[in-house]
C-alpha cells in the first residue's frame, strides 16, 4: 500500500528542503551577475506577509495570493536594485541585510495590519485547499489508502516538488542564454562587459529582481505551509542562513546551491541524537570547510573532474 511508504514527518521535511532550495537559488541568481545580496530573507517576508494578508481579508484564492506576493517582492528587488547599482561586494551585502531589518521592523510594528510580534495565524494552508479541490473533483485519499494527513502533506510535497524543477529548470536555460552569459560577463569584469555594448544597468537590475520574486515566491509558500508567520522567521539569522546555503554548497554552480540547501537542512535533523550539541557540530563543520574548501563543496573544476571520470569509464566499457 501507498501508506506504507509515506511518513507526513519525512515529507514536511521534504517540503522545507524544497523551499531552502528556492531560497538558496534567490541567492544565486544575483551572485551570477557578480551581486552578493543579503535581502533574501526580507523578500522572502515581503512575499509571505503579501500573500498571507490577501488570502486573509480578501478570500483570494492561494495561488494568486502566491504570484502576487512573490510578485510584490519582486517589484520591490527592482525598486532597491536600482539605486542599489552604484554598491558592490561587501557595501551592498550590508545595504541588502540592512533593508531586511527595516522590512522585519515594519512587521514588528505594524500592529494594525500584521499583529506585530505575535505574528499572523490563520493564513489558509495548501494542504487543506489541495484536499477540498481533490475532493470537488470526486477524489478521496481513501482511493489511494491514504488518511487525510497523508494525503495533505504528499501533495503539498509534489506542488514543491513541481515548482522548484520549474525554477532549476528556467535557471539552467537561462545560463546558457544571452543573458546568462551576460550576467557571467558582468561577474567576471564590469568594465569589460559594458565595453563590449552589455547593458550593465539592466541586467544587475534583472538578476537582483529575480532573486527577490523567488525569494518572496519561497515566502509565500512558506507561509500557506505552515499556516502562521512572524517577523522572528525572516530575521538576520535566516538572512545568513540562506547565504550559507549557497556559500557552503558551492556559489559557482546552481547545483552546489541545490546540495548546500539539501545538506544543511537534513543535517540539524539527522544530529537530533545529539540534540544538545548539534548546533555545535554544525558550526564546526561549517568552520572546516571555510577553512578548506573556501568555494563550497562543489565548483566547476570539481564538476568538470566528475564529467571526465564519466567518459573515461564509458570509454572503458
Amino acid at each position: 500500500m501507498l501508506a506504507d511508504f509515506i511518513n507526513p514527518y519525512h515529507l514536511q521535511i521534504a517540503s522545507f528542503i524544497l523551499i531552502n532550495i528556492l531560497l538558496a537559488i534567490s541567492v544565486y541568481v544575483p551572485l551570477s551577475s557578480g551581486q552578493l545580496s543579503l535581502g533574501s530573507a526580507g523578500f522572502m517576508g515581503v512575499g509571505a506577509y503579501t500573500s498571507a494578508l490577501l488570502t486573509i481579508h480578501f478570500d483570494l484564492p492561494i495561488f494568486v495570493g502566491i504570484l502576487i506576493g512573490a510578485s510584490v517582492a519582486g517589484c520591490l528587488g527592482i525598486i532597491i536594485g536600482i539605486p542599489s547599482l552604484r554598491l558592490s561586494g561587501v557595501y551592498l551585502a550590508i545595504a541588502t541585510l540592512g533593508l531586511g531589518e527595516v522590512i522585519r521592523v515594519i512587521f514588528v510594528n505594524w500592529e494594525s495590519l500584521t499583529k506585530g510580534s505575535i505574528g499572523l495565524t490563520g493564513i489558509p494552508q495548501m494542504g487543506r485547499e489541495l484536499l477540498n479541490l481533490a475532493r470537488d473533483f470526486g477524489i478521496q485519499p481513501a482511493m489511494f489508502g491514504l488518511r487525510n494527513n497523508k494525503f495533505v502533506y504528499l501533495m503539498v510535497f509534489v506542488i514543491l516538488f513541481i515548482l522548484v524543477t520549474a525554477t532549476i529548470w528556467f535557471v539552467f536555460r537561462q545560463q546558457n542564454s544571452r543573458v546568462g552569459r551576460s550576467f557571467s560577463s558582468i561577474q567576471m569584469d564590469e568594465k569589460a562587459a559594458e565595453s563590449m555594448g552589455i547593458n550593465i544597468t539592466y541586467f544587475k537590475v534583472l538578476s537582483f529582481s529575480q532573486g527577490a520574486f523567488l525569494a518572496g515566491l519561497a515566502g509565500a509558500l512558506f507561509a500557506h505551509v505552515m499556516g502562521y508567520i512572524s517577523p522572528s522567521d525572516f530575521s538576520y539569522h535566516r538572512a545568513v542562513e540562506i547565504l550559507i546555503f549557497t556559500v557552503f554548497g558551492g556559489s559557482e554552480v546552481i547545483i552546489g546551491s541545490i546540495f548546500g540547501a539539501i545538506f544543511l537542512t537534513l543535517i540539524p535533523e539527522v544530529l537530533r541524537f545529539v540534540s544538545e550539541y548539534r548546533y555545535i557540530i554544525y558550526g564546526i563543520m561549517l568552520v572546516i570547510l571555510m577553512a578548506v574548501r573556501p568555494q563550497g563543496i562543489l565548483d566547476i573544476q570539481l564538476l568538470s573532474k566528475f564529467k571526465r571520470l564519466k567518459r573515461s569509464k564509458g570509454g572503458v566499457r
